[in-house]
């Protein structure tokens, strides 16, 4: 491709990502009219390019029609991608990352070059949920597309199941435990508050209507988990135990997997059942 098709790479790509050449403007500090001249057979300044492919996630080869390949720095490449999107937007680019990942698992080239994460989005309904799942005897994927709950979970093939999932690990008690509506609503309740502010056993009382000896097999539990943490104060005259929440991920976690058990997923954008192995085995 010659130099001069540059522009013609630029508008295919501002077309792709459906930016108008505004925002590409903006972002690269010129005026509307230097990116129409582009576009339309002029060449940008050198020093330009650089934050031109920034934009558009590409390299600069990319913008002069090159398709170069080369994974000799991938991960430093991709680590500084990420460490120089801003803070708020970091998660969200990975997220991105994870999809073009799901999606190269299935190892078919024509969805591969399919859509964006943020197509696809546009393409359901605001309150949809849709999932992706790749199932090969050397690893699972389970990932949540949009819109309603993102994520991605990635497993490789697990070297000994036993050691991994049960030694040591009682699930029948911690199953008993938040089987306990009681338990699982305080858990909840918990994760919605600020964990910086401590508490009694009266906030449970206060806040979900149980008794304050119900309050305390609540905590007790919680503080089998290492949920919560208590320390003894002077108050009154007296003494007191006072909470503190150690919110866990995991437990939000749980809730997105526990919630695809009960709720069995139906709609997926990509799906290769190839596993004939046991899950467990």
């Amino acid at each position: 491709m010659s130099i001069e098709m540059i522009g013609k790479q630029i508008a295919q790509l501002r077309k792709e990502k459906g930016v108008r050449q505004e925002t590409l403007a903006a972002y690269v500090g010129v005026s509307t009219q230097a990116v129409s001249k582009w576009e339309n057979g002029g060449l940008p300044d050198a020093g330009l390019l650089p934050k031109i492919a920034d934009f558009f996630s590409v390299s600069i080869d990319f913008l002069f029609g090159r398709n170069v390949t080369d994974y000799r720095d991938l991960q430093s490449a991709l680590i500084d991608k990420v460490n120089d999107t801003p803070i708020e937007r970091r998660f969200r680019q990975v997220f991105n990352y994870c999809w073009d990942m799901e999606r190269a698992l299935m190892d078919d080239r024509h969805l591969i070059e399919r859509n964006s994460i943020e197509d696809y989005e546009k393409e359901i309904d605001a309150n949809a949920q849709h999932y992706s799942s790749i199932l090969t005897d050397f690893g699972f994927t389970r990932m949540g597309v949009a819109n309603r709950l993102q994520y991605f979970l990635i497993v490789p093939e697990m070297k000994d199941t036993e050691a991994a999932f049960f030694n040591g690990i009682d699930y029948p008690a911690f199953f008993r435990d938040f089987s306990d509506a009681d338990v699982f609503r305080a858990c909840v309740f918990l994760h919605k508050r600020e964990s910086k502010h401590a508490f009694t056993p009266r906030l449970l009382v206060k806040h979900m209507g149980v008794t304050l000896e119900k309050s305390d097999e609540i905590l007790k539990t919680l503080s089998k988990y290492r949920l919560i943490d208590s320390t003894q104060i002077e108050m009154d005259d007296e003494t007191q135990t006072v909470y503190r929440f150690n919110p866990s991920p995991s437990f939000v976690a749980l809730l997105i997997f526990a919630r695809e058990v009960i709720d069995t997923p139906s709609i997926f954008c990509y799906h290769t059942q190839q596993r004939k192995k046991p899950y467990l085995g």
